[in-house]
């Protein structure tokens, strides 16, 4: 099993503090986002390598960082070789990107690199190993307003099962938010390009979440734990009075 991190946004929201550094090394309680992920992940004896995704623009940054980072399996960076907020690839095609530079024949945990979760990393996998289908890590914001045309929402049924999947939606059909912390097996890895020629230039992993969901199973795991998507810097500035800078 691979885990791929997701990092190759311009984090436009955040200028000017990530005009010259991308998002996921911004430093929280001491030390970058990226970090915070792979603290998490680094008990999972499943995974076997790392790949962090980014662009022509922060490749650099994120090569100074792997050279003062140590991590118990291989840790690779991959560049996309994009060098605009114009010209991303969007996490759908970031996916597909390093499935076909690295021939990757395996089941994938695909994290955002701008994710910080306090959730414990052993339930996700092993609800994983319960369904053995595609999953999705859901977070029960309670009211629908705080849904609405920010997050992907998420219906599931009494098994768990996804049965409608909408990228930030007006009207949300639930109080589920996905928080861009999937597992997909190697089997539905292989829609992804059918799900990039059906669906022109997706852009949100939740796209391609929601493609697979109409064809098979994909089931959601529900966390109470705290997490945030770090895509403000409101959001930045309450993370970093929880944890500091």
């Amino acid at each position: 099993m691979k885990l791929l991190i997701l990092a190759a946004g311009y984090a436009t929201r955040l200028y000017p503090l990530t005009l010259d550094k991308p998002k996921p090394l911004l430093k929280i309680g001491g030390k970058p986002i990226v970090e915070h992920i792979l603290e998490k992940a680094k008990n999972i004896e499943e995974i076997n390598e790392v790949f962090i995704v980014t662009n022509n623009k922060f490749y650099k940054n994120f090569l100074e960082w792997q050279d003062a980072f140590s991590y118990h399996v291989p840790v690779k960076i991959i560049n996309d070789k994009t060098e605009t907020n114009e010209s991303r690839l969007g996490a759908v095609g970031d996916i597909d990107f390093v499935i076909r530079s690295d021939n990757i024949d395996e089941d994938l945990i695909v994290i955002a690199g701008d994710n910080l979760f306090e959730f414990n990393f052993t339930n996700f996998i092993n609800f994983y190993k319960e369904k053995k289908s595609t999953i999705v890590a859901l977070i029960d914001l309670k009211e629908k307003e705080k849904l609405a045309n920010t997050f992907g929402t998420v219906l599931l049924d009494e098994n768990k099962k996804v049965i409608n999947f909408e990228e930030k939606p007006k009207d949300p059909k639930s109080t589920l938010a996905a928080t861009a912390c999937y597992i997909f097996t190697k089997e539905d890895l292989t829609e992804l390009k059918k799900c990039m020629d059906e669906n022109k230039k997706p852009d949100n992993s939740g796209d391609f979440v929601n493609y697979i969901s109409q064809k098979k199973d994909v089931f959601g795991w529900v966390f109470e734990e705290r997490w945030w998507d770090i895509g403000s810097k409101e959001q930045l500035e309450e993370v970093r009075h929880k944890y500091g800078g």
